[in-house]
């Protein structure tokens, strides 16, 4: 009888150390170009169903990137997920080889599907928005802390790291604004949502980098991915209140920013906002529910667009025959 063959890796910037199940084989590895070649010589042979690593900050990138050229399936998933199965299954220890037992272990038993991952220009456009947010937080703190300091030399000095730090600011959003044209198809993308009121050009360059996603999932499934979805916590009679949570929190910090201007200058949104006040749903609520109607309009976009949906239809036939006969939801419906 053939038995599927799941794979996974525990990924530090040295070493990989790599467990099989069900057969139980382990091995270490360098995390170099000669240790990736060899990993993927001896997993092609394999067949793996699935090839599981955790999200470690970028380190992964690379083994994910070499394992991908080879053809072999990949999920990089939160490393929340893999803690947690470790915690279910009683495993509190923790070292790098009994991570690369959980990590096979949870591959075994959930069977996460294979991401598809971004292109080279794609993770270059992510690197940008990334940096984006870096200087924006690192420009908070500092004008926080100049408010806190008394001595005038200090002052004068974070005064000047500030204008260094808006300075670099406008030059990356030039890059990255460049960027975004430089492809026909972002820049089309860019166009659509840009003509939603309420969407900007940081809250478009973030859904293009961070939510490649968009137009290629259900509303529900959108909803979760970004964490607007409301999830019941019900418990025999008692029905608590429903919360979101999880998702990805840098879209839904710019989708915040952009709802609440959605509600102001986007009539269909703001409509939706204010008969849920005007039915007694507390504020924070109620602009929950606008984001998750806001990103519901976004989601419908590409199917306005024929060179997005071409584009977004090789993408997921390519990664996932299953939903190749799947068709985006009109725009029309959405927005009512």
């Amino acid at each position: 009888m053939e038995h599927s063959l799941f794979v996974g890796i525990d990924v530090a910037k040295e070493r990989l150390d790599v467990h099989l199940r069900p057969t139980g084989e382990t091995f270490s590895i360098g995390h170099d170009e000669a240790g990736l070649v060899a990993l993927t010589e001896r997993l092609v042979p394999c067949a793996p169903a699935i090839v599981v690593l955790e999200a470690t900050g970028g380190y992964e990138v690379t083994v994910a990137a070499a394992l991908a050229s080879a053809r072999l399936p990949i999920a990089v998933v939160n490393p929340r997920q893999i803690r947690d199965f470790a915690r279910a299954t009683g495993q509190l220890a923790k070292t790098d080889a009994l991570d690369a037992r959980v990590i096979a272990l949870f591959a075994e038993a959930v069977r996460p599907g294979a991401r598809p991952l971004p292109d080279a220009q794609a993770q270059v456009l992510g690197e940008f928005v990334a940096r984006r947010r870096q200087l924006v937080d690192m420009l908070g703190a500092e004008t926080n802390r100049r408010r806190l300091v008394r001595d005038p030399q200090l002052q004068r000095r974070i005064a000047t790291h500030i204008r260094w730090l808006e300075r670099a600011l406008r030059d990356l959003e030039t890059d990255l604004h460049d960027t975004i044209r430089s492809s026909p198809v972002w820049r089309e993308a860019e166009d659509l949502l840009r003509s939603v009121p309420g969407i900007g050009p940081v809250t478009a360059f973030t859904l293009i980098a961070d939510l490649p996603e968009l137009g290629r999932l259900t509303r529900r499934k959108i909803a979760a991915l970004v964490g607007v979805a409301p999830f019941n916590r019900d418990s025999g009679t008692l029905r608590g209140r429903r919360m979101v949570t999880g998702g990805r929190a840098p879209v839904r910090r710019v989708l915040y920013m952009a709802t609440i201007t959605a509600i102001r200058r986007n009539p269909p949104i703001a409509a939706f906002y204010q008969r849920l006040r005007a039915a007694g749903r507390p504020a924070k609520v109620a602009l929950t529910a606008a984001m998750r109607k806001l990103l519901t309009i976004l989601n419908a976009i590409p199917s306005r667009s024929p060179l997005m949906a071409i584009r977004l239809t090789r993408k997921t036939v390519a990664h996932n025959p299953k939903v190749a006969g799947s068709n985006p939801a009109p725009a029309t419906t959405a927005s009512r």
